[in-house]
């Protein structure tokens, strides 16, 4: 008797749940384009975590919620992109033409910011805060420790964390 295909559970949510989420992600987007294109990415993100945990299986008792849940985080993360090029538009326009960077340099300075951003979003919220109060703020680890009430070994810590998921990312 042969056995199921590792991902038919991924393909059986997909067939039976597609259309209904292209259509709550177009209730939110006002755009079937994108919400055929949302609808993808949150699939894309559900096999991605199926492959990574090595389990296929999806005995989902509310399918709807599940893919509810998925397809916020893509949406959130779709807004969040839409925010980072619009204010990257914005500082393009304010720089004069003459220094302003080649398109080729455009594109890759905007996926910089987004894998940037990613890299943000992905760390712990204390962890985020500390980093960006160093590198953005310029404030020394002792300003960092009072500004947000927590003990200067924290501080290091987590600007350790911080530094390693950045190497980790870039290698």
């Amino acid at each position: 008797m042969p056995t199921a295909a590792p991902y038919d559970p991924v393909d059986r949510l997909y067939r039976d749940h597609n259309n209904w989420l292209q259509g709550w992600l177009r209730k939110k987007l006002g755009c079937a384009a994108n919400a055929a294109d949302l609808a993808q990415d949150t699939f894309i993100r559900i096999l991605a975590a199926c492959e990574k945990s090595r389990n296929a299986d999806l005995d989902l008792r509310e399918p709807r919620a599940y893919l509810t849940t998925v397809a916020t985080r893509v949406l959130s993360n779709h807004y969040r992109r839409q925010s980072l090029e619009q204010a990257w538009a914005d500082a393009l326009r304010l720089m004069p033409e003459a220094v302003a960077p080649a398109p080729e340099q455009q594109l890759i300075i905007l996926e910089t910011l987004n894998q940037i951003d990613t890299l943000l979003d992905a760390l712990p919220h204390k962890v985020r805060a500390v980093f960006l109060a160093a590198q953005l703020d310029g404030m020394t680890y002792d300003e960092i420790a009072r500004h947000l009430a927590i003990p200067p070994r924290s501080v290091r810590r987590y600007m350790a964390l911080a530094y390693e998921r950045c190497l980790l990312a870039h290698s």
